[in-house]
């Protein structure tokens, strides 16, 4: 039977899953799951993941969920994936395990509590949480700070100093690939001092292209539409207004 995923494309770890899938070559099924339309809380979809969240996956009998441990099923239960995803070595195979664990805790909670806060929540019918954002947003720049210092402190191009891409490199990328949708002016204050962590970036979409672009076209779309209603909004403000705001921060 086809592998069935699961997912939906605008959340960061269901594109992990799908690219990973694309570049290794395993044929799939792919269900969408819009979290927008709060599709992941249907009945059916309950009984794929009671946790009602994406992704998923369904492989024969074998259902799954949890995008590391999904990433880590599909190296190790699929022929001919190359050893540098998952490395069969016992060490290397727990450095790579201490980076997707570090992720979930740190840059996971820190990069989605502020894209939502700060973006996404109205497209959710909830209002944007300044506070939390700003929050957030220091657990971002602390996780961004110790990928610069720890995780990329060796010689090699990917984390924990690798000459190849693992799937630590392609989840954690996949998060903060979701940055995009910021304005330049934040996106660049956020992540423009961490030089090590901007190479690593291309160096990883490089690594995985085309697979890499195709599966972002979707947060690519998101981040004009986003634009346009932040230019919306801005040029709704009437002109005297903006004087007035203007004299009041000087």
């Amino acid at each position: 039977m086809t592998l069935k995923l699961y997912v939906d494309r605008m959340s960061q770890p269901s594109r992990a899953v799908i690219i990973f899938c694309k570049l290794n070559g395993i044929d799939f099924e792919e269900v969408r799951i819009d979290i927008s339309k709060r599709q992941q809380l249907s009945p059916e979809f309950k009984e794929v993941n009671p946790m009602r969240q994406v992704p998923a996956i369904i492989d024969g009998r074998f259902k799954l969920f949890e995008s590391h441990a999904i990433l880590r099923y599909l190296a190790c239960a699929f022929p001919g994936i190359a050893d540098h995803w998952y490395p069969a070595d016992l060490y290397k195979r727990a450095k790579v395990d201490s980076v997707l664990d570090w992720h979930h805790s740190n840059l996971r909670r820190g990069a989605a509590g502020y894209m939502f806060n700060t973006v996404l929540a109205p497209a959710f019918g909830l209002t944007l949480n300044p506070q939390a954002a700003a929050e957030a947003e220091k657990v971002l720049l602390a996780s961004l700070a110790k990928i610069e210092s720890v995780w990329l402190q060796k010689k090699g191009r990917f984390l924990l100093g690798s000459g190849q891409p693992s799937i630590a490199d392609l989840s954690l990328v996949c998060e903060i690939m979701q940055l995009e949708v910021l304005d330049e002016k934040d996106h660049e204050r956020i992540i423009g001092p961490y030089k090590r962590v901007l190479k690593w970036i291309d160096d990883t979409k490089n690594a995985m292209e085309p697979h890499f672009q195709e599966v972002h076209v979707i947060l690519f779309k998101a981040k004009e539409k986003f634009h346009k209603q932040r230019y919306a909004v801005g040029s709704s403000i009437p002109q005297s207004s903006r004087k007035s705001d203007l004299h009041s921060k000087m």
